[in-house]
């Protein structure tokens, strides 16, 4: 049997100003997709793969629509020439959003559709945050979603997704999709899968996939920070028995309704002054504290100095600022070289409302990967700052021992993010998240709200709810 592989994975906030263009993106064509590692579980099936493209960047604003034109168009020729094909696995995340342009996961996969026929199962992977339409649920057969946040699942969303489709291929399943909308839509920092009440919703989700006639459960949060119609929570269920499919969905959308004003943020969440104030009191070490805002893996543009500045106004003990993203004061970090003191303008360069902190700065550190990403550190008085030539965040413990020092080695290590990542999580002693300015800020209601369905929680407060599932257009 032969499978197509491919898609395009990335989240757009509509509220940010910088489009996406084909620059940003890492793209695997051809043998690249199959020799790479996120995609090594595709040899744990007996099949034959034929890759088309895959395009992936950090989340940012909305993507270039003749990027966006000219990817489809290269993906559909690839796959058109891959034909005929058994199967058609599509990897995704689910909160893209093209410039002028609504849905464009809905398009990607219909066009798809349109290429491989009506008799090709499609199976795809969802990132939880994504945003799913009937257009979506109309041209596929299978769909799987990650199950925690932050996403240590990926690798097996996939493997479930796949696991599907070498079932329908062998004949075992005849599989189909069923969703039910839920008018909820929070950020994934009030819905956490570690935190209450996600991580109970979350944890029915396998006693589902065993009900007969169920495959895989699915509980799309949603991604917020993208202001149109398709934005909100679902449930979606893969499997053969339309009843049961229904009513596990209904049972499980109703109750992610009844949970809505029960979710909140995981750590202690306030002003940056007053997360500043609790670091200053702070008897333990690193306190990490989140610049929520600004996240540039949930959307942000990440070249805020808020923090920045408040901290050399107000702040106590030594600091690590990861990192702010600033070209102009990173090339200028690089002609003045290691030992150097300069006047730098840090932040402001990239989101027309982003404010700059003035400061005379040492240069401690220089950094270039693969000549493209250029990095320098800085420090003024007690504050180490990482400046960045492009946006990226700070997730990793070797983000920053590749410069030579730990977080642990601060008293107030500051990241860009929203939730702590995996390897940050467990050192942060403790984790404080600041309510800060940004394109995605947390605090929803505030946002603007032009084009969304409504009602909404929490836009909206008091409204009833009777949740509806409704099944794919290819449902049997």
């Amino acid at each position: 049997m032969k499978i197509a592989v491919g898609g395009i994975h990335t989240e757009c906030s509509t509220y940010n100003p910088l489009l996406a263009t084909t620059a940003d993106f890492t793209v695997l064509r051809g043998a690249e997709l199959t020799a790479a590692a996120d995609f090594a579980c595709l040899a744990d099936w007996d099949w034959e793969v034929a890759p088309t493209l895959h395009a992936r960047t950090i989340p940012g604003g909305p993507v270039e629509r003749g990027t966006y034109e000219a990817f489809r168009a290269e993906f559909l020729d690839r796959l058109a020439a891959a034909l005929p094909i058994d199967g058609l696995y599509l990897a995704m995340h689910g909160a893209m959003n093209v410039d002028g342009m609504d849905d464009c996961e809905g398009d990607w996969i219909a066009a798809a559709r349109d290429v491989v026929g009506p008799d090709c199962p499609i199976s795809v992977s969802y990132d939880l945050h994504g945003n799913v339409s009937q257009r979506v649920i109309d041209a596929i057969d299978m769909f799987s979603a990650y199950r925690t946040a932050p996403h240590i699942d990926v690798e097996e969303t996939k493997r479930r997704s796949l696991a599907m489709l070498y079932s329908r291929l062998n004949g075992e399943i005849d599989p189909f999709v069923v969703w039910a909308q839920v008018p909820v839509l929070l950020p994934g920092e009030r819905t956490s899968t570690v935190d209450e009440p996600a991580r109970s919703l979350y944890a029915r989700l396998p006693a589902i996939d065993a009900v007969p006639g169920i495959f895989d459960a699915s509980i799309m949060v949603g991604y917020v920070w993208a202001d149109e119609p398709r934005a909100t929570a679902s449930i979606i269920l893969t499997g053969d028995d339309r009843i049961a499919m229904a009513t596990e969905a209904e049972k499980l959308a109703a109750a992610y309704f009844e949970a809505r004003e029960a979710f909140a943020f995981g750590p202690v969440t306030t002003s940056i002054d007053e997360c500043l104030a609790l670091a200053n009191a702070s008897a333990t070490r690193p306190v990490i504290l989140a610049d929520s805002g600004d996240n540039p893996t949930g959307g942000g543009v990440g070249d805020r100095a808020d923090v920045l500045a408040a901290f050399l106004a107000k702040g106590r003990g030594s600091a690590l600022f990861a990192g702010i993203a600033d070209r102009p004061a990173t090339e200028a970090a690089y002609r003045a070289g290691i030992g150097a003191r300069l006047w730098l303008q840090v932040g402001g360069t990239l989101d027309p409302s982003s404010r700059p902190a003035e400061i005379e700065a040492e240069v401690v550190a220089l950094l270039e990967a693969d000549g493209v990403m250029r990095e320098a550190v800085v420090r003024r008085g007690t504050a180490t700052i990482i400046l960045t030539a492009r946006r990226r965040p700070f997730h990793d413990i070797e983000d920053f021992t590749r410069f030579g020092f730990h977080p642990s080695d601060f008293d107030l290590v500051v990241v860009k993010s929203g939730y702590l990542s995996p390897d940050l999580a467990p050192i942060a002693n403790p984790n404080l998240m600041a309510l800060s300015e940004g394109v995605v800020d947390q605090d929803i209601p505030r946002i603007g709200n032009i084009r969304r369905q409504r009602p909404m929680f929490p836009f909206d407060g008091d409204f009833t709810f009777a949740p509806k599932a409704v099944a794919s257009a290819r449902a049997r």
